[in-house]
């Protein structure tokens, strides 16, 4: 024994020479702890570890921090200067903590002199959890998972992960503090408790929750209550037995759970990274630290926009390179594809069918499995807006599974609930081809996998950078508070009925929030300004000038917190735009001219459309001074505010009233010069000024939303109240608005979108403009008077040409 005592010390210290070389570790908990350098600082592990010790050492040494070797000296007491958590022990029906030799000794020294004090310095290690490495066998096998592992594999996984190794460092803990307001033995208890939630949580915002068997988790789901029930209910229904009634419960548990895998989790990450790489030119993601902290401890519901089918692998990728679990993905069943859903489901998605409204079983069964994916603390995300935007504009929220997750909540709201919204800013997306075939009227194709092989020629043309930004995080419990302050007086309801109010009022919510945190990109800024000409054609140095007036209106308009601005010169990014394809550079004798084909000009409205509503405020006072040159705050008021819950409602902005936007509009504006303020008014420059040219394109970004109300008002006026139904009303819009187009010379497919038209509707009848009785549209005196006051904001020509275009098409 003695022999091997003195040699113990020169094999340890031949471990970490060698160690020190192989190491390669990055900290995730950015920036490093505030530590007391007055007081003794003790490293705990969360379980006895010597490779773990030895990456601990290494890192302390290399960030200069107070070492983790050797002894640390308490008046007569000397303690390791990392200490570890003992294993928990397993019994037959529960795991057990045990007490801390180290820990114990240390706090009876703390009790004893009251002089002293520690900090303790939690440190979590992870092999083999760090991205942006090689994928390989040797690595899967070898890295961090639930799974309590041998030295065997440990030291496999020093020698295989050790050059990516994920250090997780935690907020110092004061233990004078706990010991001078606490018994001795209840304080040593609880500081191994802190301890063990806190190394539990990061484990959790790693590696997610450790995940049950999916064929038990399917078993689980069809023997509860709410689905047992509806398995009665679905035999009484249909004359059928229970046995098979279960059947069929059992098979839409296969059809809807995901298979989660760790080894596939790697592997697509692996996959994903490449694939980024040479897709795209850098993915950005800001606003990370608000999801770290809500890690752990909150069930975290993503709830990304939906632009490309590359959302949700996007999001995936970018927070696991990060250092947090991949959430559970809600995928369409379109995409449980041959090959390809089998990956999806093992890297973490679960299908829903598009419709289960007369399917009842189905929707018990669906609704329970979502249930326990948030009861135990599974990320999750999902598309509030149901499918892909093909307009580039937010569409309306889908109540479906915003429903599901409040009534799962509203059955245990102990864990609370934080919605993350997403913002993902692309400078192009893959599927800009079939984009512009629907935009242009084309039926929506069916998804296979033989798309796949069609989109790898593409992967050699320039895709630009794509932007994650992360809205501001909702926390349901504190806005069922404030929307129905009596939730949890009858939240065990099957449906209760504070849903019908809660459901609309948090889609609206959330998609506030994505749209607050919107990315601007030079793609969205050319279209802003190419195509407020109708020609599609601009000189360049106007583009120029009007793309940085666009970015420095936007910069100094208070709630710029999340919004991201591009980097670089207006130059540069009409040069970046034309290298992706999206406009023509045409030299000319007097001066260089952007232009765009049709068919450039149709697929820049979706990358304008993403952006649209961080201006359309101030385009709405600009369209106010086309023909008007004059006005005081007063009148404008008057004439526009009226049209904004309109607006506000179609672009998806706070509900906040129109009073100090118009305010902050036009002291924004004048900021610029595109208005002058006087005495008693603001005016509009001269005409030969160049900042009446900015003013006017300004005022073109939203001169579409406007014509589209014009047209569905005079239509709905010169039928008469009782007369039309809705689905009438939309239509004939909808014809009016194409044959606008058509006869204008317009190529915009997007401005004749029938849900455009209905998101109009619904905005009335929310303002109490039209109701419906017998299944026709009604109004009063007060909608007349309204239409006749807004015809002011439109000039003579324009007016004129959409009143006849009514008259003449509408019976």
């Amino acid at each position: 024994m003695a022999v091997s005592r003195s040699l113990l010390a020169p094999l340890r210290a031949l471990c970490r020479a060698l160690l020190d070389r192989w190491l390669d570790y990055r900290h995730v908990d950015a920036p490093r702890p505030a530590l007391d350098a007055t007081c003794p600082t003790l490293y705990v592990l969360p379980h006895p570890a010597f490779s773990d010790r030895l990456a601990l050492e290494s890192m302390t040494r290399r960030e200069g921090l107070p070492g983790a070797q050797g002894n640390v000296a308490l008046g007569e007491t000397r303690l390791p200067a990392c200490i570890a958590l003992p294993r928990l022990s397993r019994g037959l029906t529960k795991v057990r903590g045990r007490r801390s030799p180290h820990l114990d000794t240390l706090l009876a020294s703390l009790a004893d002199n009251p002089e002293q004090n520690v900090q303790l310095v939690p440190v979590s290690v992870f092999w083999g959890r760090a991205p942006g490495k090689d994928f390989g066998f040797w690595k899967l096998l070898a890295a961090d998972s639930w799974q309590w592992s041998g030295r065997l594999r440990r030291l496999l996984s020093m020698i295989v992960n050790g050059k990516h190794v994920q250090m997780h460092i935690g907020a110092p803990l004061q233990l004078r503090s706990l010991v001078e307001r606490r018994p001795l033995p209840i304080a040593q208890r609880q500081t191994a408790r802190v301890l063990r939630v806190h190394f539990r949580r990061v484990r959790v915002r790693v590696l997610g929750p450790d995940l049950s068997h999916r064929n038990t988790l399917i078993r689980g789901v069809v023997e509860s209550p709410q689905v047992r029930q509806a398995i009665a209910d679905a035999a009484t229904a249909r004359n059928t037995s229970l046995e098979r009634e279960t059947r069929r419960a059992l098979r839409y548990g296969r059809e809807i759970a995901s298979n989660t895998s760790f080894p596939v989790l790697r592997f697509l990450y692996q996959l994903l990274r490449r694939l980024w790489n040479r897709l795209y030119g850098g993915v950005t993601v800001n606003g990370l630290d608000d999801v770290k902290a809500l890690a752990g401890d909150h069930e975290l519901i993503y709830v990304p926009c939906h632009r490309s089918h590359i959302d949700y692998l996007l999001l995936s990728y970018a927070l696991s390179r990060e250092g947090l679990m991949p959430p559970h993905i809600a995928a369409g069943r379109n995409l449980d594809m041959p090959v390809i859903g089998a990956l999806l489901r093992r890297g973490g998605a679960f299908f829903l069918r598009r419709s289960f409204r007369d399917n009842r079983l189905y929707a018990a069964v669906f609704n329970e499995y979502v249930h326990r994916l948030i009861s135990r603390g599974h990320p999750l995300e999902y598309f509030i807006e149901g499918g892909r935007s093909r307009t580039g504009r937010m569409l309306a929220p889908r109540p479906g599974m915003l429903a599901m997750t409040l009534r799962s909540f509203a059955r245990d709201p102990r864990r609370e609930v934080a919605f993350i919204p997403i913002y993902i800013g692309y400078e192009k997306v893959l599927e800009s081809g079939s984009y512009l075939k629907e935009l242009r009227g084309g039926q929506k194709k069916k998804e296979s996998p033989v798309d796949l092989l069609r989109i790898v020629h593409r992967l050699r043309q320039p895709h630009g950078h794509v932007t994650v930004n992360i809205g501001a995080p909702l926390m349901l419990s504190g806005f069922l508070d404030h929307q129905v302050p009596d939730w949890r007086d009858n939240r065990r309801q099957m449906r209760p009925a504070w849903l019908n109010q809660a459901v609309p009022a948090l889609g609206a919510t959330l998609a506030q929030r994505i749209n607050a945190a919107a990315a601007i990109t030079p793609v969205s800024l050319v279209a802003l300004g190419l195509l407020a000409n109708s020609h599609h054609a601009i000189e360049t140095d106007l583009l120029e000038r009007h793309m940085r007036l666009l970015v420095d209106l936007r910069r100094h308009l208070p709630g710029n917190e999340r919004i991201t601005l591009p980097d670089g010169e207006p130059r540069a990014w009409i040069a970046h735009t034309a290298q992706l394809g999206f406009i023509e550079r045409r030299p000319q004798a007097l001066g260089e001219l952007v232009l765009a084909t049709p068919e450039q000009a149709t697929l820049l409205t979706w990358y304008r459309n993403n952006v649209l509503h961080l201006f359309i405020d101030m385009a709405l006072v600009a369209f106010a001074y086309r023909h008007n040159a004059r006005f005081n705050t007063e009148e404008l008021l008057t004439l526009l505010g009226p049209i904004w819950p309109v607006l506000a409602h179609e672009f998806h902005l706070s509900a906040e009233s129109f009073a100090p936007r118009l305010e902050r509009a036009l002291a924004a504006l004048a900021a610029q010069g595109l208005l002058i303020e006087t005495a008693h008014a603001w005016e509009r420059p001269a005409g030969h000024l160049a900042s009446s040219e900015h003013l006017r394109l300004l005022g073109r970004l939203v001169q579409p939303t406007l014509e589209r109300g014009y047209l569905l008002l005079a239509v709905l006026l010169r039928a008469g109240s009782g007369t039309l139904t809705r689905e009438a009303l939309e239509e004939q819009s909808r014809q009016l608005a194409e044959r606008l187009t058509l006869l204008s010379g317009l190529n915009a497919p997007e401005f004749f979108d029938k849900r455009l038209f209905s998101g109009l509707l619904d905005t009335l009848e929310a303002q109490g403009w039209l109701w419906q009785e017998d299944n026709t549209l009604c109004y009063d005196a007060s909608l007349e008077h309204a239409q006749r006051r807004g015809q002011a904001l439109f000039d003579p020509s324009l007016r004129h040409r959409l009143t006849q275009l009514v008259y003449r098409q509408t019976p």
